[in-house]
């Protein structure tokens, strides 16, 4: 299906995005620091699995949606800033309280829906796996190649979450420090996509 010239240009640029820093490298990091290892590895599966949900959205066309309905991806950017808002204020509310952990959520849906609801990786994925996908079978091919880009990212960020959640350690300012990082990613997708 893919002949290896191109898989191996593929392969390269999936990894240097995927080691770029981000929204997703930061929720991961913030939840592993604030939580601990579990949480962050948690964490980065759910973000791998919102990877595989916008491949599949970009396979059947939804991510053209929000290209064409402006206003769709928007008020999708708005509602995915108004929940990061939500988890970072339950994050510092929290702080310091022997039941933090469990009033913050699972963090593999949380993590899940902090990619999902990020239209931009949706643009990505519209605009970046036609590319490399073959011709005599493109949706097929984008689904092969957002999987292997899904398990790339697992791999990478669930290092990232053991990581931060095994060196940080315990104490309520880690949790604060999550729950800025939360609403600072937040405040970034509500600055940088939703007019005012």
């Amino acid at each position: 299906m893919f002949d290896a010239a191109t898989l191996a240009v593929y392969l390269t640029a999936a990894v240097a995005l995927i080691l770029s820093p981000g929204p997703d490298t930061a929720y991961v990091l913030a939840r592993g620091a604030g939580e601990g290892r579990r949480a962050g590895v948690l964490s980065a599966l759910g973000v791998a699995t919102g990877i595989l949900v916008h491949t599949v959205a970009a396979a059947v066309g939804l991510a053209a949606l929000f290209r064409a309905v402006p206003e769709a991806r928007t008020a999708v950017v708005a509602f995915g800033a108004v929940y990061l808002t939500y988890l970072g204020v339950q994050t510092l509310r929290t702080a310091g309280r022997a039941d933090a952990h469990e009033a913050e959520g699972n963090p593999y849906v949380q993590g899940l829906a902090v990619n999902v609801l990020n239209p931009q990786v949706a643009l990505f994925f519209l605009a970046f796996l036609p590319g490399f996908a073959p011709d005599s079978a493109p949706a097929v091919g984008m689904l092969v190649l957002g999987a292997i880009y899904a398990a790339i990212t697992a791999i990478y960020l669930g290092g990232v979450g053991a990581l931060s959640g095994s060196l940080a350690p315990e104490g309520p300012w880690l949790q604060r420090v999550s729950g800025l990082a939360l609403l600072a990613i937040a405040g970034w997708l509500a600055v940088r996509n939703v007019p005012f």
